[in-house]
């Protein structure tokens, strides 16, 4: 009801501007003020449209307050109004119907009241306000509802006072890299997966979004990845799985950290072939459940605020239909802004090919393809990668990736704290030259 309310008033503001009105007013098709022709081909015929100041005149208006700087608005005073004061000699003011009376701002207080409502208290019973029980807002007590005691409000956590779990938290790995972001500057994501809890049962993943809510309830944490490769890898075998936990992550986390946003990782693989429709069909068999529509769900759903596209398969995926890896990459943010996604979400790239010795030329296009169309409003750089065997390959292109200061704050490091290549703080440091923001990854 609130909101038609609101509806109705902004409806009626717009109107008010060109004086539209019902058939109650004068009207006449040769009216001169008429503004009918500015209404739509299937407006109601009770509606007319009247000017209350046409173009022209709205601009006399305009020009005759700005003129000398304003002056006439300098020299204009309030209106002094018109109000009846009943106290004034001569003035005379009408009783209400049935007795009692009425009164205006200076009239006096009935006699016995005090400033605000004098509180109506019996001997050993609860003080009321205008006979309604606590909080005299005229709500139902606990009693008077069911007959028995209200529910009791839980008390609060006194002020000063720390959550235990937020405590532990900011002890761990995570918790204290987070410190250390906070200490550089650097914007935080925590980046952890909740599929394998949530498939472990309702008390497994109760306890890890406690966990991850601890720890994201600091205020320099922005926002929540909860799973990566949603739908490619083979933690879910169909559509109604991943939507039953992208909604049991999304509802879970709002409630456990209020505010934060909530992100997914993924990858479309039928965005890359663009108009090619033996490669659209063939990705779509491979990857059913990663059709575009099936991705956009949840956005428009509002279930999550981030989307991370990863690149790896632009890069050699498409060979079969003679696409190369920047046409690939072209392809794929082309659809994406076509299909309007960052109106429904922020759209993020996944880069985990810059690792290890790149040339200068590698960087710059990886890092500028997904951003200089507007596909993607940011990209997101693994700092490290572990391959099958256990081994670590690390970011090492600081010297080039220093030299695009203009969109550090689009550029993300992705670093896992429990894997440091020296300790938190000094890699977290180093990290804060380059990118603006920083997603740490925790179990």
């Amino acid at each position: 009801m609130r909101l038609n309310l609101r509806r109705a008033l902004a409806v009626g503001a717009a109107l008010a501007l060109v004086g539209v009105m019902t058939p109650g007013a004068a009207y006449s098709q040769d009216d001169p003020r008429s503004c009918n022709d500015l209404l739509g081909a299937d407006a109601p015929a009770y509606i007319v449209c009247t000017w209350l100041a046409k173009p022209e005149e709205a601009l006399g208006v305009a020009l005759f307050w700005g003129a000398n700087d304003g002056a006439h608005l300098k020299e204009a005073t309030p209106s002094e109004g018109k109000f009846l004061d009943c106290s004034a000699a001569g003035s005379a003011c009408p009783e209400p119907p049935g007795g009692g009376s009425e009164g205006d701002e200076n009239s006096p207080f009935p006699e016995g009241a005090g400033d605000g409502g004098a509180p109506e208290c019996e001997a050993g019973q609860p003080c009321s306000v205008d006979g309604h029980g606590e909080g005299g807002d005229g709500t139902v007590a606990g009693d008077e509802q069911t007959g028995g005691t209200s529910t009791p409000t839980p008390t609060p956590t006194p002020t000063g006072v720390q959550d235990p779990a937020i405590a532990a938290a900011a002890q761990t790995p995570a918790g204290q890299a987070i410190t250390a972001a906070k200490a550089v500057q650097l914007r935080v994501w925590i980046d952890t997966e909740l599929a394998d809890d949530w498939k472990a049962g309702a008390e497994t993943f109760a306890a890890a979004v406690k966990r991850i809510g601890a720890l994201a309830s600091r205020p320099e944490v922005a926002g929540i990845r909860f799973t990566s490769q949603l739908g490619y890898n083979t933690t879910f075998k169909t559509d109604e799985e991943i939507t039953a936990f992208v909604a049991a992550a999304s509802d879970a986390l709002r409630q456990a950290a209020p505010g934060k946003r909530l992100g997914i990782h993924t990858v479309v693989p039928e965005l890359a072939c663009g108009a090619n429709d033996a490669c659209k069909a063939e990705m779509r068999k491979r990857y059913p459940l990663l059709a575009p529509e099936k991705i956009e769900s949840p956005l428009i759903a509002g279930r999550v605020d981030q989307l991370s596209l990863d690149s790896g398969l632009l890069y050699g995926g498409y060979d079969a239909w003679k696409i190369n890896a920047e046409q690939a990459h072209l392809n794929q943010w082309i659809q994406v802004r076509a299909r309007s996604w960052d109106v429904l979400a922020q759209v993020a790239a996944e880069e985990t090919g810059l690792v290890g010795q790149v040339t200068a030329a590698r960087i710059a296009s990886r890092l500028s393809a997904p951003v200089k169309d507007g596909g993607a409003q940011q990209v997101n750089v693994w700092t490290s990668v572990q391959n099958a065997q256990g081994a670590v390959t690390r970011l090492t292109a600081w010297d080039q990736l220093k030299k695009l200061l203009p969109i550090q704050r689009r550029l993300a490091g992705v670093y896992n704290p429990a894997s440091p290549e020296t300790d938190a703080t000094t890699d977290l440091k180093k990290l804060s030259e380059v990118f603006g923001q920083i997603y740490l990854t925790t179990a």
